[in-house]
């Protein structure tokens, strides 16, 4: 998505949540700004990521979430499609 992550992750017991999300943002912002350099112009204070997450755990639905995150772009633009107004320019009628 243009503006958020989804994604499905197992993570063990003995690690706690906030320390694998620690590890993976900060992991992840090290390589993104490696791949991209251009990017450090614009988060100049290496802070790529936003501060907070959610996280849910999954159970029995697991299939469902999986389903989820895969259609979620697809659900995303057929919902902009649906918000979309008609523009007609109010000065030639087009």
């Amino acid at each position: 998505m243009a503006d958020h992550i989804h994604m499905l992750v197992k993570i063990p017991p003995k690690i706690s949540v906030s320390s694998f999300m620690g590890y993976l943002k900060g992991k992840s912002s090290l390589m993104i700004f490696d791949e991209h350099a251009n990017l450090k112009y614009n988060y100049g204070n290496r802070h790529f990521w936003s501060e907070g997450y959610y996280v849910s755990t999954v159970g029995l639905n697991k299939k469902a979430v999986q389903n989820y995150i895969r259609n979620q772009e697809l659900e995303d633009q057929i919902a902009d499609k649906k918000s979309i107004k008609e523009y007609k320019d109010p000065f030639t009628g087009k």
